[in-house]
């Protein structure tokens, strides 16, 4: 329960940073008309916010896949589960270890091609986001938490067919 909490409140952190991000966007978007504020306040100068953008998207794509990792539950998912819930429970059992297993193994698989991937991202850098955090960030660090999702999300289903060999899903 704990680490459900606190992955809630990892997700819930960035959708804050995110929401003041876009803030600052609409406030420097309006401000930036008034060519007189911007001259008499400069840290008000868009120019300077070029990065709220990438910074918002780089969020997203982690608030989707951390979510999708470690917030979202079982129960959370939009299910066809008609025939799921038409058959006898053994069979149901059954059709949930084959479509975990499928589930896993589909991720597992897609785990060294994204790798390779990753090896190529190192050497990209972002647009505007150095403006920010300096030289260092690489777009493999913006699509980090989707290996990390390759990685969670397989380990979820794999539980879930286990319980289920077991009877007790």
């Amino acid at each position: 329960m704990f680490l459900r909490r606190a992955a809630e409140a990892v997700a819930a952190v960035m959708m804050a940073a995110m929401f003041g991000t876009f803030l600052l966007q609409i406030l420097v978007r309006y401000t930036g008309r008034l060519t007189w504020l911007a001259e008499a306040v400069p840290l008000l100068d868009p120019v300077r916010y070029g990065w709220t953008l990438e910074f918002c998207l780089a969020l997203w794509v982690w608030i989707v896949f951390w979510g999708g990792a470690f917030v979202v539950r079982e129960d959370d998912h939009v299910t066809f589960d008609i025939l799921r819930e038409a058959v006898p429970p053994r069979l149901r059992r059954a059709f949930i270890v084959v479509g975990s297993l499928s589930i896993a193994v589909g991720l597992i698989l897609a785990l060294a091609p994204t790798w390779d991937r990753f090896t190529i991202l190192r050497l990209k850098k972002t647009a505007t986001l150095s403006s920010l955090f300096g030289d260092w960030i690489r777009m493999r660090d913006v699509y980090s938490i989707y290996a990390l999702f390759l990685i969670a999300v397989p380990c979820r289903y794999l539980w879930r067919a286990w319980q289920a060999a077991r009877g007790r899903a």
